[in-house]
């Protein structure tokens, strides 16, 4: 249904018009229209919208020199013009053979009106936008058939039905998603690929929210993003054009129909029950999880796992969860707030015991995968007990998530136990008081004897404990040193703490000390 410059062409207002140039050019593809008349022949370029543009000029050849006229050609065919229309309006110069003869050779559709004192740009402006917003066939195909199928109350019991039909009949697929872009209805006519995984990978590309409708090329798939209201609740809908036979402005008006008829059938979207789960989780808000569980279907034993993460909006982290999601054992809900991934995994089978080892290390896999981008930050909590311990988890994550990045800044990934321990330390810090004097004071013989040294042994005994993972060999690199110089403040800190720090034994005292010390000076 795409409008071509040689369908253009019949319109009554290109009566007796004459083509110049470009005849074998005709069947270009027309999108949008503009004007070229511009003093300065350097700011041509923004007036052409996209790409087959159809340009008016009544004084191309006036302003312009020869010269100047064979740039602009050049500059139009780059820009992939679809053609150049000439107005003869009074006392302006028509094209010369020579910039026609040029023009052929460049491939520009080049065409002259013939002198008409009615003929201007508003009205050839009105009457070629209602043909590219219409196209040749528009009502006949889009319009009436979908407004057919849509408000055929008779023949169809739903809305849910009347949009399939004009799905189907009109070569287009369609999603209503949830304002977290959770797919809430979900019509598909195409097997070529899922409308899941066109959803989970386009919805990271950047698109006007504020506009409709934004094409988006998904490998292939053509799809148009918008925002739409329903029942006063923002929501954002997706249609596919199977076939490309749809024009942007088409596909927009397409959009609006399909809106009125969510009116029209008093059409109320489901709840997005798994956001409103994990969202009740995050706020601590229990009976609302356990009345939201039998929605979506999850059993409270069945969580493993929830999750917080940073910088996993792309593409190859959409696969990535995409893989994960089509698992027959595990689950995976998510939100999207603000560049900002919640989640829960969970088992979709009863829960056994002698298998949860394996999921729980399923779950492990999927965030060590996600952590590829060294922008990547994910906390998890894997291995919890029910509903009552994935809200837990959560307070967990959102007390400690900003700090235990200063405590452990190498890390990606932070689990259960690092949140653990900035929760600790946060409450021995909000307390005060000889808590948090006591294992301060366990690092007070490094301010003995020489400062220089005390602080080259703590810095060494923080980097081995928080950093390194109790590994000389990661100290060093971490450091810049060699092992056996670490291996050497190792003995040195063991007989001034008169204790032994080795890779096989963790001192929890002494732990705590440090992250303690780390979020003091991270503060400041």
């Amino acid at each position: 249904m795409k409008v071509t410059l040689k369908e253009c062409l019949a319109l009554e207002e290109f009566k007796n018009a004459r083509l110049l140039s470009g005849e074998q050019h005709l069947n270009s593809p027309l999108k949008s229209i503009s004007i070229l008349d511009v003093a300065d022949k350097q700011r041509i370029k923004e007036y052409i919208a996209e790409k087959d543009t159809l340009l008016l000029s009544g004084f191309f050849a006036t302003d312009w020199s020869l010269a100047e006229q064979k740039e602009i050609v050049d500059l139009l065919v780059a820009e992939k013009v679809c053609g150049l229309v000439i107005i003869p309006f009074e006392n302006v110069v028509t094209p010369t053979l020579e910039i026609i003869n040029y023009a052929e050779g460049a491939g520009l559709p080049m065409i002259l009106l013939p002198k008409n004192k009615e003929t201007n740009y508003a009205s050839l402006i009105e009457k070629i936008m209602s043909l590219i917003i219409r196209g040749v066939d528009f009502e006949n195909r889009l319009i009436i058939n979908t407004i057919f199928h849509l408000l055929n109350f008779e023949k169809h019991a739903t809305f849910e039905d009347a949009i399939k039909q004009a799905a189907i009949q009109n070569k287009f697929q369609f999603v209503l998603l949830s304002e977290d872009f959770n797919p809430i209805l979900m019509v598909e006519t195409r097997k070529k690929t899922s409308l899941e995984e066109v959803v989970a990978q386009a919805r990271d590309r950047q698109f006007d929210r504020g506009a409709v409708y934004t094409r988006i090329d998904v490998k292939g798939i053509l799809t148009y993003w918008g925002p739409v209201t329903v029942n006063g609740d923002k929501h954002y809908m997706l249609i596919v054009d199977n076939e490309d036979l749809y024009s942007a402005s088409e596909i927009t008006k397409l959009a609006e129909i399909i809106q009125m008829a969510m009116g029209m059938w008093k059409y109320t979207p489901q709840k997005d029950a798994k956001a409103e789960f994990i969202k009740a989780l995050k706020r601590g808000n229990r009976s609302l999880a356990y009345a939201l569980k039998d929605e979506i279907n999850i059993d409270s034993e069945s969580i493993l796992s929830v999750f917080f993460a940073k910088g996993i909006e792309n593409e190859a982290a959409y696969r990535t969860l995409l893989e994960f999601e089509k698992s027959d054992e595990l689950g995976l809900l998510k939100i999207i707030e603000e560049n900002e991934t919640f989640g829960v995994l969970y088992s979709k089978e009863k829960r056994e015991e002698e298998s949860l080892s394996i999921k729980r290390g399923r779950c492990i896999d999927l965030f060590n995968k996600l952590k590829s981008d060294k922008k990547v930050r994910i906390f998890h909590v894997t291995g919890l007990d029910g509903i009552e311990g994935a809200a837990e988890a959560y307070r967990m994550i959102a007390e400690s998530s900003a700090f235990v990045q200063k405590v452990f800044p190498y890390k990606r990934v932070f689990t259960k136990y690092e949140l653990a321990l900035i929760s600790n330390c946060i409450t021995l810090q909000t307390q005060g008081g000889y808590g948090k004097k006591n294992y301060l004071e366990l690092l007070e013989p490094f301010k003995e004897g020489n400062e220089n040294k005390g602080r080259q042994l703590l810095e060494t005994l923080e980097t081995f404990v928080l950093d390194a993972g109790m590994n000389s060999a990661k100290t060093s690199e971490f450091m810049g040193i060699h092992t056996n110089t670490v291996q050497y403040r190792l003995k040195k800190i063991n007989e001034m703490l008169d204790v032994e720090i080795t890779g096989n034994r963790v001192i929890p005292g002494l732990t705590i000390a440090l992250a303690l010390k780390r979020l003091e000076r991270g503060d400041r």
